[in-house]
């Protein structure tokens, strides 16, 4: 008797496998890849900005790959990841919102001084964006 029912779950199981997914939140919603995209460019922000503080390109790159397999982990598909990294209006909305997280940590728009400042701050807390930065 249990085997039968052992056999009848496990049908059950692979019926169920082969059904689509339930629809997943929009890779925009998600907190660790959208935060990650916001500090990677808060930090290119500060580099540009202050010619006494560069990017850890490679540590970048490295981060953004990481970002994209935790979306792939998550069953993303390669299709709904380049959706995502090629949407214009999504990078424009992420752009605003480093822009205005970086106003908030006191950088002026056009004051190479706040931008080393704010970068020198990070890097010596060793957050997110100091760590992308040397």
């Amino acid at each position: 008797m249990r085997t039968k029912r052992l056999i009848g779950i496990m049908a059950v199981v692979t019926a169920l496998s082969g059904l689509p997914a339930a629809a997943q939140t929009p890779l925009k919603d998600v907190a660790h890849v959208r935060d990650g995209i916001i500090h990677v460019g808060m930090a290119y922000e500060l580099s540009e900005k202050c010619g006494r503080i560069s990017a850890r390109i490679f540590r970048g790159l490295g981060f953004l790959r990481s970002l994209e397999n935790h979306a792939r982990d998550l069953g993303y598909s390669e299709a709904e990841i380049d959706a995502y990294i090629n949407n214009d209006d999504e990078r424009d909305r992420l752009e605003g919102i480093a822009r205005a997280a970086l106003a908030d940590l006191g950088v002026v728009e056009g004051d190479e001084a706040s931008y080393c400042t704010v970068g020198r701050a990070q890097i010596a807390a060793n957050t997110r964006i100091g760590w992308l930065l040397r």
